[in-house]
């Protein structure tokens, strides 16, 4: 059964239309299926042996697989069914047995007060509409002890570099709503009720031509990227390390935050 055209009014169904179709591919995902962030996730929940852990916008489910033989209970979370009948499927296949999955938005957890340990993100905020509401509700379902970790691309502080990676993620995803600066995650987690006390840094190199397959970008997309690579200031080609080839470099950050 396809899914319906999008409703331009709401942000979920986009969200759906442009991952459901997609779920295979990030199941299997290099970019998503390892990588030195995902080992610093797997050393934090380690430390956290009778964990619950929400794995909040699990997509392909990677954060879920890993952690899930080091704590006691996973639960992924995501807004496409279609992801989630993949990461079910997955978790079957490897004898994950405590790890489920449930389905709903960022902004509006459906568990109780206080009901997790751990709260992981990654590769997720990006598409979440209201992100204060989000972090306001992972703030809600920590445990007082709990920790939240956010790990996502992040924009660079420059309003230049910035405007240039919002306008690539956009054309390649009309589902991207905006990648933040590190200073505006420290910002946001702390107005919800979060004290940030840990920052890494880091650099991922994606092949151009296997970032818009996955997301199966249109053509003329595709074509309004290139462009943008092409007639960009030496400044953003160089912060980019934009290729011949259209492949370039983003910055990342693994952000993680305590209740306070």
């Amino acid at each position: 059964m396809s899914l319906p055209a999008p409703d331009a009014n709401n942000h979920e169904t986009v969200v759906e239309h442009q991952f459901g179709p997609r779920a295979a591919a990030y199941l299997t995902s290099a970019v998503h299926a390892q990588g030195e962030d995902l080992n610093q996730l797997v050393a934090i929940a380690r430390t956290r042996p009778a964990a619950r852990l929400l794995d909040l916008g699990c997509g392909g489910g990677h954060v879920g697989f890993s952690v899930a033989p080091h704590v006691a209970e996973v639960v992924a979370y995501d807004l496409s069914a279609a992801m989630l009948d993949q990461v079910a499927q997955a978790a079957r296949q490897r004898g994950l047995g405590n790890l489920t999955t449930r389905r709903g938005a960022a902004e509006q957890l459906p568990f109780e007060d206080q009901s997790f340990d751990l709260v992981f993100s990654r590769y997720s905020a990006h598409h979440w509409q209201d992100v204060p509401a989000a972090l306001r509700e992972a703030r809600r379902v920590l445990r007082p002890t709990g920790r939240l970790v956010i790990d996502d691309v992040v924009a660079p502080e420059r309003p230049l570099l910035d405007t240039h990676l919002q306008a690539f993620e956009l054309l390649r995803d009309p589902s991207h709503v905006r990648n933040y600066s590190v200073s505006q995650w420290q910002a946001l987690l702390s107005t919800a009720g979060f004290e940030p006390d840990g920052v890494m840094r880091r650099r991922l190199f994606l092949d151009f031509a296997s970032w818009v397959e996955r997301m199966q970008t249109a053509a003329v997309h595709v074509a309004a990227i290139r462009s943008l690579q092409i007639e960009v200031s030496a400044e953003v080609k160089a912060h980019f390390d934009i290729q011949a080839d259209g492949s370039f470099t983003i910055d990342t950050a693994v952000v993680e935050a305590s209740p306070h």
